[in-house]
């Protein structure tokens, strides 16, 4: 996972963007006793390019849970023929 950003308060930021066009974006912010909330944003292909995102967060109690899962979403969105950018 990418370091935290002091300026943003996110503890790691992803952008996946494929034909120029953001499709998804990760985020992650740290919790109490080390949980992690992975907020999700995804700008599906076929809707308008100024459409509203759908937002999703994504409770993991460990920092361990959140990097496995957001590393196999990466690589998912990779697969998809998707840039990633931090």
């Amino acid at each position: 996972m990418a370091r935290k950003d002091a300026s943003s308060g996110y503890l790691f930021e992803y952008e996946a963007r494929r034909e120029g066009r953001t499709v998804a974006v990760l985020r992650g912010l740290e919790g109490v006793n080390g949980a992690i909330t992975v907020q999700t944003e995804v700008y599906p292909v076929t809707a308008h390019a100024n459409a509203d995102p759908q937002i999703r967060p994504y409770a993991f109690p460990t920092r361990e849970l959140a990097t496995r899962f957001v590393d196999e979403a990466l690589l998912a969105l990779e697969y998809l023929g998707c840039t990633l950018a931090t």
